[in-house]
C-alpha cells in the first residue's frame, strides 16, 4: 500500500522516523527533533529549523544522510535546503500535482515501509543497478570508521573476511553483543563493500522480515517473498533474536536460510545474545546458526573508548581541537556502549558551539550532567552497593563481610570495595569498616586491582556495567 500524501510535513515525519533509527538519540534530540517539513516542489525539499545555528550544523554535518533518507522516502532525486522556520515565506506556487503537459509532474508519493508497495525491505540489484532501490545502509558505518580494539578485533576480522570473500569462509557469520557496541556498524560495513563490488544484497531487520512474511501469507504472495529473499548474493539480517516466539516466521526463515546456504550465498546475522542463549528458537535453526562462525563484541576497554572518542572528535568537532583530558574524562565515565559514548561527545560539541566556547572539563560536566550523574550527587548508601554486589555474584552479605577467601568471594569483595569508592564516595577506612573491618592496605589493593583489571578483562567490565545498571534503579 502506498500513501498518497504530498504534504511536506507528513513526508518529513516519515524521514524523521528513519533518521531516528540511524543516528544516536542525543544527536537526534539536539539537531533533528525540532525540525519540520516546510515545502517540497521542483526537486527541492525545504527543512525548517528552529534557528540558523541548527540549519548550519545540519548542512555541514548531516546533509548526505538527510538527503539520502529524503530521496528514499519520496523516491526521487531532491536537493535539500534548510531554512529557519520563523523566517520562512512559502513560495506563491502551490505544491500540487501539475498537468502532464507542463513537464513538471509531482514527485512520487510517500511509500510505506521501506520503498515498495508490498513493504519488502530494500535491495541492491545485480551489477550495481537498483532492483528496487538501494539498501538502507548508513553511510557512516564503514570499515574505515570502525575503531578496532581488543574487545571487537575478532568480529572486525571476521566481518572483513566475509566482505572480501562472501559465501566462502564463514557462513553464516553471527555477531552478538549488548546494544550499541558495533555489530550493526560491521553489518552495514559488509553491505557497503558487497555493493561496491557490484554484488547483490538484502539488508533487513528481523522485524521487517517478519512483517513481510506475514503480509505475503495474508495476501497470497509467498512466491514473490521466496524469490525476493533467495535470489541475492548476500543476506544481512539484524536482530535475529526477534524470531523467538514467532513460529510461523521461523518456518519461513528456516527455508530461506537453507536455500541461500546450499547455494553458497553469504548470510550475516546479528543478535543481542549468544546462539546458545536463543533457547526458544527451533533446534534446527539454532543448530544452523551455531554451524557457522559465532563471534561476540565486548564492551570496549578504556583505550578503545578513548580511540573511539578521538576518531569521532576529528570528524565531528569542525576544526575545534578537543584535549586528551576531556576524552579521558568521558571515557572513564561512560562504559556501557559506544552509542552512548559518541552521543555524549556530540552533545558536548554542540554545547560548546551553542555557548561559543572551547571544550573544557567544566563544560563537559555541565553538558552531560543529565547523562552521567556523579557518585556524590546520587549518594548511593553503602548498604545498597554491598547488597547489589552480593546479589550479582550470588554470595551472602555475611560472606562478603567475612574472611572467606575463595576466588569467587575475593572477586566480589574487591568489586564491592571499588564500587564503594566510586559510587558511595567512601574513603578507604570507611570501606574497610563497611566490609567487616578490612585493613586499609587490603582495601587499597582491592580497589587498585579492580581498576587495573577493568582495562583488560571484558568479563569484569560487563560485571561492573551490570551492577552499575542495577544501582541506577536505586
Amino acid at each position: 500500500m502506498v500513501a498518497t500524501s504530498s504534504d511536506p510535513g507528513q513526508l518529513w515525519a516519515a524521514v524523521l522516523g528513519q533518521l531516528q533509527m540511524q543516528v544516536t538519540k542525543p544527536n537526534f534530540d539536539t539537531w533533528l527533533k525540532h525540525t519540520s517539513g516546510l515545502a517540497y516542489a521542483d526537486g527541492e525539499f525545504v527543512v525548517g529549523t528552529p534557528n540558523a545555528f541548527v540549519a548550519e550544523m545540519l548542512e555541514q554535518r548531516m546533509y548526505s544522510l538527510i538527503a539520502q533518507t529524503v530521496e528514499g522516502v519520496v523516491e526521487a532525486e531532491v536537493e535539500v535546503r534548510f531554512a529557519v522556520e520563523s523566517a520562512w515565506a512559502e513560495p506563491s506556487h502551490e505544491l500540487a500535482d501539475q498537468d502532464a503537459g507542463t513537464g513538471h509532474p509531482h514527485p512520487n508519493p510517500l511509500p510505506q515501509g521501506r520503498g515498495r508497495e508490498d513493504g519488502l525491505p530494500l535491495s541492491q540489484g545485480r551489477g550495481g543497478e537498483d532492483r528496487l532501490r538501494s539498501p538502507v545502509l548508513n553511510t557512516r558505518y564503514t570499515f574505515d570508521r570502525f575503531v578496532v580494539g581488543k574487545s571487537n578485533e575478532l568480529a572486525h576480522a571476521a566481518a572483513l573476511a566475509v566482505a572480501r570473500q562472501p559465501g566462502q569462509l564463514y557462513n553464516p557469520l553471527v555477531m552478538y553483543s549488548d546494544v550499541g557496541l558495533g555489530k550493526t556498524h560491521l553489518m552495514h560495513a559488509i553491505g557497503h563493500q558487497i555493493a561496491a563490488r557490484g554484488m547483490s544484497l538484502i539488508y533487513s531487520t528481523t522485524e521487517e522480515f517478519t512483517n513481510s512474511y506475514i503480509r505475503a501469507i495474508r495476501e497470497g504472495t509467498t512466491d514473490e517473498f521466496r524469490d525476493y529473499y533467495r535470489n541475492e548474493d548476500v543476506l544481512l539480517l539484524d536482530d535475529v533474536q526477534f524470531l523467538i516466539g514467532k513460529d510461523q516466521t521461523q518456518e519461513g526463515f528456516f527455508h530461506t536460510f537453507n536455500a541461500l546456504h546450499m547455494t553458497n550465498r553469504q548470510i550475516v546475522l546479528t543478535s543481542d545474545r549468544p546462539v546458545t542463549a536463543l533457547t526458544l528458537l527451533e533446534d534446527r535453526i539454532q543448530s544452523r546458526l551455531a554451524g557457522g562462525l559465532v563471534v561476540d563484541i565486548q564492551p570496549p576497554d578504556i583505550e578503545t573508548r578513548i580511540a573511539i572518542l578521538r576518531a569521532k572528535a576529528e570528524s565531528a568537532a569542525a576544526g575545534q581541537e578537543i584535549a586528551d583530558d576531556v576524552l579521558h574524562y568521558l571515557a572513564e565515565r561512560i562504559h556501557k556502549n559506544i552509542r552512548e559514548l559518541e552521543g555524549s561527545l556530540n552533545k558536548v560539541i554542540a554545547f560548546a558551539d551553542l555557548m561559543g566556547t572551547q571544550v573544557t572539563i567544566d563544560l563537559v560536566k555541565r553538558a552531560i550532567a543529565d547523562v552521567v550523574e556523579t557518585a556524590a550527587e546520587r549518594q548511593i548508601p553503602e548498604s545498597v552497593v554491598i547488597d547489589t554486589v552480593a546479589a550479582h555474584f550470588g554470595v551472602s552479605v555475611e560472606t562478603l563481610k567475612g574472611r572467606k577467601r575463595d576466588k569467587k568471594t575475593s572477586l566480589a569483595r574487591q568489586v564491592a570495595m571499588y564500587l564503594l569508592r566510586e559510587e558511595s564516595q567512601l574513603g578507604q577506612s570507611a570501606i574497610g569498616h563497611a566490609l567487616g573491618g578490612k585493613a586499609h592496605n587490603t582495601v587499597m589493593h582491592g580497589c587498585e586491582r579492580i581498576a587495573n583489571q577493568l582495562n583488560v578483562d571484558p568479563h569484569l567490565r560487563r560485571d561492573i556495567i551490570n551492577i552499575r545498571e542495577a544501582l541506577t534503579a536505586y
